[in-house]
């Protein structure tokens, strides 16, 4: 099996596993109880949020517990606009939003709220000055995706934090989903950050959002005043547990791959680049090592995405948050790419475990599939 889907889910580290399953066992008691085992629990959720406070340079008062990115973008992005209505109803974002941050802005505006919307340049990134550009009087959040889920485009999140610091009362939020335990980052001029265990070779169901002193969204799970009041309901102790361990454990091996992971990069898209009908959509600098778009003229990728599935190699034709959606525009088409190129377009996604035999077997696959699918497409 070679697995290129990273970027919808990743495996877990054997180490991840373990934690998981030995904290589901030995520590199952609610951290709420008073009792020895809800206590037990309660000192290991602790050690957790230290951990991963302390990767993330914060507080530890200032992680919470989600389950998952969406939720932690939901809280975010809703929470901060239903916060903060009362000062504005503007707020900034970009076409390129993850769903799970888009469909939380639409929803805004249906209930009055207005959202501007950056528009990439060529290169697939916005600049600080775009961002400063678009505030006015009554913004109230700006929000920007750090690692671009399908092209692989970084965001200049620090540059932008930086700007955004001489407006105090707005708050800045980055869904950092693709790019935690992968790329290190700077939190210092971020209010608002997010992150999902399961694209760190984490299990599912556990999140972050990390949420700065003084920066106070209205929480959307009430009841219980469990993550400082920020999200009832019982804390899943294993999972976060778990995730801490897999961004220990990401962190290492990625700052260790990431060389290893551009080179292979480039032999894919120097591959791609020598095919015929085939288009490269990453650019070539300002992107991970780890995310290669490309278009196939003339094809299915659906199509494409079963022959390979068929020898054992995984990619994807589409965000996995997005697949099952028939008319989801896509980020391609909002940067400018003909509707043809958004259309075709495949994701090839590495993890710090792809190895060049992986990939050298996914070209070859390639070079044997690709003009058999767009013989068959190009002559209806």
């Amino acid at each position: 099996m070679i697995y290129l889907d990273n970027s919808a889910t990743t495996k877990p580290w054997p180490e991840v596993m373990e934690t998981f399953i030995k904290a589901s066992g030995d520590y199952f008691g609610n951290p709420s109880s008073m009792h020895q085992l809800g206590k037990d629990a309660g000192i290991l959720l602790s050690k957790a949020r230290d951990s991963a406070a302390s990767m993330l340079g914060v507080e530890a008062e200032e992680v919470i517990f989600t389950s998952g990115g969406s939720e932690s973008n939901a809280l975010a992005v809703q929470g901060t606009m239903k916060a903060l209505a009362s000062r504005g109803k503007h707020a900034v974002t970009t076409v390129m939003e993850h769903p799970s941050v888009l469909k939380q802005f639409q929803d805004q505006e249906k209930q009055g709220a207005e959202v501007t919307y950056l528009q990439p340049g060529s290169d697939g990134r916005i600049t600080a000055s775009q961002v400063i550009q678009a505030l006015r009087k009554d913004t109230v959040l700006v929000s920007i995706i750090r690692v671009q889920n399908e092209i692989g485009t970084v965001q200049p999140i620090e540059e932008i934090g930086r700007e955004l610091a001489a407006f105090p009362k707005i708050y800045f939020h980055t869904d950092d989903v693709q790019g935690a335990g992968k790329l290190p980052i700077d939190l210092t001029y971020v209010d608002l950050y997010s992150l999902s265990s399961h694209k760190f070779h984490g299990v599912r169901g556990a999140g972050i959002l990390v949420k700065k002193k003084g920066k106070n969204p209205a929480p959307l799970i009430m009841g219980g005043a469990q993550e400082n009041g920020m999200r009832a309901g019982t804390e899943n102790v294993p999972a976060a547990a778990a995730m801490v361990k897999a961004l220990r454990l990401s962190r290492e091996a990625y700052q260790a791959s990431n060389g290893r992971l551009r080179e292979l990069h480039n032999k894919m898209t120097n591959h791609y680049q020598g095919m015929t009908g085939v288009e490269i959509n990453t650019p070539a600098s300002g992107s991970v090592p780890y995310i290669l778009n490309i278009s196939v003229k003339h094809s299915k990728p659906e199509a494409i995405v079963e022959e390979l599935s068929g020898r054992g190699i995984y990619i994807s034709s589409k965000s996995a948050c997005s697949s099952k959606e028939k008319n989801t525009d896509s980020v391609l088409g909002a940067c400018g790419y003909t509707k043809e190129r958004a259309e075709t377009a495949l994701r090839i996604s590495l993890s710090a475990e792809t190895t060049e035999q992986d990939i050298d077997e996914l070209l070859r696959a390639c070079s044997s599939i690709f003009p058999a699918v767009q013989l068959v497409v190009g002559g209806k």
